[in-house]
């Protein structure tokens, strides 16, 4: 096999479960596991990206750092995670390059958790959010500043603040 083109769009199939169980207030929707956290095999895994950090300081906890402990923190403070969708082409990590987006099926988690509201972290999760799956859910949902990156014009103080909101739930 050859290397790939740095333009070719690749179809990609979301392969982690969600995190959440009947006490989870607060749904935290990205859009899709960028390639880095596809290779370490959960969510928000690029070692720059700051959503763990942001939440966990958000909730006054000491930073989660393996899986199993980034699990038993969402689950502690009442935090689903998850993705919009099941799969896409994208190219790279590039959330604007998505073609062919198939939704996940928020139902799956909102049958069975008793969830107060739902924020998307980035622009992105939530405009597709609402173009295929609030509809079926009936439910809002809540734009977030992205934690990636590539969303570095966003300084930490301010992604704090705004995260500060899921507090007013969990």
């Amino acid at each position: 096999m050859g290397q790939k083109k740095m333009n070719e769009m690749e179809h990609v199939t979301h392969e982690f479960q969600p995190i959440y169980d009947k006490d989870s207030k607060v749904l935290m929707l990205g859009t899709m596991p960028s390639p880095k956290s596809r290779e370490v095999g959960f969510y928000y895994g690029h070692p720059r990206n700051r959503f763990w950090k942001v939440v966990s300081d958000v909730c006054g906890e000491a930073l989660p750092e393996t899986k199993e402990e980034k699990i038993a923190f969402a689950l502690r403070n009442h935090i689903a995670v998850w993705d919009v969708l099941a799969g896409c082409e994208i190219h790279g990590a590039d959330d604007s390059s998505i073609r062919n987006p198939e939704p996940n099926d928020m139902n799956r988690i909102l049958k069975e958790a008793d969830i107060q509201a739902i924020f998307a972290t980035g622009q992105k999760a939530a405009q597709l959010y609402k173009r295929y799956c609030q509809k079926e859910t009936g439910r809002e949902i809540i734009c977030l500043p992205s934690t990636s990156p590539a969303n570095c014009r966003v300084h930490y103080e301010e992604l704090y603040e705004a995260y500060k909101v899921i507090r007013d739930y969990i």
